[in-house]
């Protein structure tokens, strides 16, 4: 994982969604697949993140999925793990399961293997949700193992930056 400082993207988005997350008394906690808890990471390099993050979910297996933040087996089953709808469900469970007003959930194939044709390798599925508010989003990154994860980390916390803009 890149080391996060003042001067890199991850960390001032960092900055911003939890300056804004304050602002409104509100908490946020992330259910992680592919990344293995790199987002969590990321939020509580900012001081102060204590205020904001309320907790963090590595889920990295469909037991974890389905234990902790409540996906249906049938969903995995039928879906699979990389899919928008479980990207969904996951954080739909998590930010209940929380109890936080926004959670951010990522499900992907980082690689090097595990792709398919139709999922290939770079695959990440994002899930956010808030309240009234459940936005997804499937991407397909280019690179190795550590820039899909790193990417992956980067475009989650835009992706919530950009909600809690447009929500003000």
């Amino acid at each position: 994982m890149e080391k996060l400082t003042a001067q890199n993207g991850v960390y001032r988005v960092c900055r911003e969604v939890g300056d804004l997350l304050v602002s409104r008394n509100h908490t946020v906690c992330t259910v992680e697949s592919c990344t293995g808890g790199g987002i969590a990471y990321a939020i509580t390099a900012v001081a102060g993140s204590s205020g904001w993050f309320e907790r963090g979910y590595v889920t990295y297996s469909n037991e974890a999925k389905s234990s902790m933040v409540h996906v249906p087996r049938e969903l995995l089953r039928e879906q699979g793990a990389v899919s928008i709808a479980v990207a969904e469900s996951m954080a739909r469970g998590g930010r209940q399961s929380a109890g936080s007003e926004f959670a951010l959930a990522v499900t992907g194939i980082a690689g090097p293997g595990g792709g398919s044709r139709e999922k290939p390798v770079g695959t990440v599925c994002f899930g956010w949700a808030g309240p009234g508010i459940l936005a997804s989003e499937r991407v397909v990154f280019d690179g190795d193992r550590e820039r899909v994860r790193n990417r992956t980390v980067l475009h989650a916390l835009s992706g919530l930056l950009e909600i809690l803009r447009k929500t003000g």
